[in-house]
């Protein structure tokens, strides 16, 4: 194969924060507070820190990992190179999966919201339009996010003071039936919610200055998004309480119709759908890149057909790997629903980061915000987060991940003879 070019360093500190925030806003607010209550109850805000924690502690290693290893590919690059191929294949089929299983929660949320009835049509064509951005180039992504992100932030920010604005619901803080269990199934849940920053990482070999934009950017989309999530979760357990977020399945949009009358609750409607697609577009924009990138790099390495590590000479973008993402998206969003993909998608991305974890922790060069221990407590927070989902899920998982090792064992075999 012709030597290819390499990715353009083209986003600043700004562009890499945004397109962290516009991977996970999207998730958290339309997608995963609904059920993550109806496991939680009012223990909601404890489950969003739960994940908080679990998702500052993969920002760590992430954020550390990245420092060393400036390239594109994420924690798939960072567990080949320290802790070996077969991890760092494990990492990498573990996001790849996962992450996919995201695209299609997103581009379905987007079709929900958008056009319910023809919701799978919406999608796939979400999926066509973005992924056409994406392969005109990085830059042009980064323009797209931040322009999203600028709107449905402020439309969050409406909601969560109309939420507290409005009568209490009686078991808003209600935990008949909670257990331990219960708290940390919903955890797992939410964290499909934070999971965006890793969008940051896999953009390692496009980020000017990585060893001091990659922390800071990371670290400034976390919090901004723990924020708003915890101020999100406490205010609509003010106004529906814990059964009543539990049971709806649009509860922004609900919002509005019970505390507004008819004219007033439609336009209020109205604009939280539209916020509701931009930030569905918004992390989808973000996830279509950012799966494409960790493609890239196994390609690269000959874990997945050498072919999708081709990079278009005019806009410096992976084309055949995002095109090849875009596809198992669409099959994936004709053959399942929104919820199902969630619980598939948490459990990729926790192992994705328990590799993570344990990576970080055999650095040599240690950063400030990364001690060892912090490593050591993530790894094992992810792990117990990922056997805390539905059966379904787990199962259903571990599957495709088995299929994926038993593949590559299968190449290696072939390779090894084909030399011989």
């Amino acid at each position: 194969m012709s030597q290819q070019p390499g990715l353009r360093r083209a986003l600043g500190g700004f562009d890499a924060t945004t397109a962290g925030i516009g991977a996970m806003i999207g998730a958290g607010a339309f997608v995963v507070l609904a059920p993550a209550t109806a496991a939680a109850g009012g223990l909601l805000p404890y489950a969003v820190g739960i994940a908080a924690f679990v998702a500052y502690c993969n920002a760590a290693a992430t954020a550390s990992l990245a420092v060393r290893y400036p390239s594109s590919g994420g924690t798939y690059v960072y567990g080949r190179e320290q802790l070996g191929p077969w991890p760092g294949f494990l990492a990498g089929w573990s996001f790849v999966t996962g992450k996919i299983a995201s695209c299609a929660a997103m581009a379905l949320t987007f079709g929900l919201y958008v056009l319910p009835g023809a919701e799978r049509a919406a999608a796939v064509a979400a999926v066509v339009g973005l992924t056409v951005v994406n392969l005109l180039g990085i830059t042009r992504t980064a323009l797209a996010t931040r322009v999203i992100v600028s709107l449905v932030v402020p439309v969050l920010a409406f909601v969560v003071v109309v939420a507290f604005s409005s009568p209490r619901a009686p078991d808003s803080a209600s935990t008949d039936a909670v257990g331990a269990g219960g708290v940390l199934q919903a955890s797992a849940l939410l964290f499909f919610a934070f999971a965006g920053y890793a969008r940051i990482a896999t953009m390692g070999e496009e980020v000017r200055e990585p060893r001091r934009t990659i922390p800071a950017a990371i670290f400034g989309a976390l919090g901004f998004t723990l924020l708003l999530y915890l101020l999100l979760a406490l205010s609509l357990l003010h106004a529906f309480g814990a059964s009543g977020l539990a049971g709806t399945t649009a509860p922004l949009r609900q919002l509005f119709e019970d505390v507004m009358p008819d004219a007033g609750a439609a336009r209020a409607g109205g604009i939280v759908t539209i916020a509701a697609a931009l930030a569905s577009l918004g992390a989808l924009l973000a996830l279509i890149a950012g799966v494409g990138r960790t493609t890239l790099a196994m390609a690269r390495e000959g874990d997945l057909p050498r072919a999708l590590a081709r990079i278009s000479h005019r806009t410096s973008v992976p084309w055949l790997a995002d095109t090849a993402v875009a596809v198992v998206v669409v099959v994936l969003l004709l053959t399942t629903d929104v919820l199902t993909v969630v619980g598939f998608s948490s459990f990729g991305v926790l192992l994705y980061y328990a590799v993570a974890n344990i990576a970080a922790f055999t650095l040599a060069e240690r950063q400030w915000y990364a001690p060892r221990w912090l490593n050591l407590i993530g790894a094992a927070a992810c792990l117990v987060l990922a056997f805390t989902l539905p059966v379904a899920s787990v199962v259903t998982m571990l599957g495709v991940l088995a299929a994926g090792l038993v593949l590559r064992a299968v190449v290696l075999v072939l390779r090894r003879r084909r030399t011989a």
